[in-house]
């Protein structure tokens, strides 16, 4: 997944949702996208990272929710040891 692409989802209710696609994160033998909403105010109590795990159905992606509250925590702590390496990797270059 790359940085500055935007996905439009329909969850199992029909709604539709547009995120932008934030990053990639391996954890375990599975794959999971962060990504932000683009449809939703940041003020909104709800706003925040969105974390799916990135199916690969016979090349077609496939996204799918993450029941799993420890697993969503860890996921999201493997992106921003990411964000904060690639961030201090910059500074060095400058």
């Amino acid at each position: 997944m790359d940085e500055g692409i935007f996905i439009s989802l329909t969850d199992d209710e029909g709604a539709t949702f547009k995120l932008e696609v934030l990053g990639e994160v391996e954890f375990g033998e599975d794959v999971y996208g962060v990504f932000l909403p683009t449809d939703m105010d940041e003020d909104d109590p709800d706003y925040g990272f969105v974390i799916l795990q990135v199916i690969d159905n016979g090349g077609e992606v496939e996204y799918a929710s993450v029941d799993d509250e420890e697993k969503l925590q860890k996921v999201y702590a493997i992106y921003m040891e990411e964000v904060f390496a690639d961030e201090e990797e910059e500074e060095e270059e400058e």
